[in-house]
């Protein structure tokens, strides 16, 4: 019986030794070389059209400008695109200048604030926003 619990100690402690390496081995890698993290990227569109009204807020580079300084401040990074809004209502077709926001890096709390300023600087009832969970990299290249 001791050979045995001998015998399981050694390939137990064979198993944790080989754990521990490779453990060491992942966490050693530079940056660059090891997997891309799980992220979450959320994504917001922001119509220009006064909600009262239908009429553009601002014009489409005041309104870009505008965003920007939003985002900038509650967050460091953004991507912004521009599209085309429409929908209709009552058999009337409406459209507007739509900002298409790209966040990575930042969280559900933070992307409310900005949403909060841009319901408030645009006079808009919502904001879209989805929350995508992506794996997010920073490459530099292959050297």
């Amino acid at each position: 019986m001791k050979k045995r619990t001998g015998i399981a100690a050694l390939i137990l402690s064979i198993a944790a030794l080989a754990a521990a390496v490779a453990a060491l081995i992942i966490v050693s890698r530079p940056a660059e070389q090891q997997d891309p993290a799980p992220d979450v990227q959320y994504v917001m569109y922001v119509g220009t059209n006064d909600k009262d009204t239908n009429q553009p807020v601002l014009p489409p580079e005041e309104a870009k400008a505008k965003a920007r300084e939003i985002l900038i401040r509650h967050l460091g990074g953004y991507t912004i695109q521009e599209a085309d809004g429409g929908w209709a209502d009552g058999g009337t077709l409406y459209t507007e200048y739509t900002m298409v926001i790209y966040m990575s890096d930042t969280d559900t709390e933070k992307v409310h604030a900005v949403a909060d300023e841009m319901i408030s600087a645009f006079n808009q009832s919502s904001v879209l926003i989805q929350t995508n969970r992506t794996l997010t990299e920073f490459y530099s290249g292959g050297n």
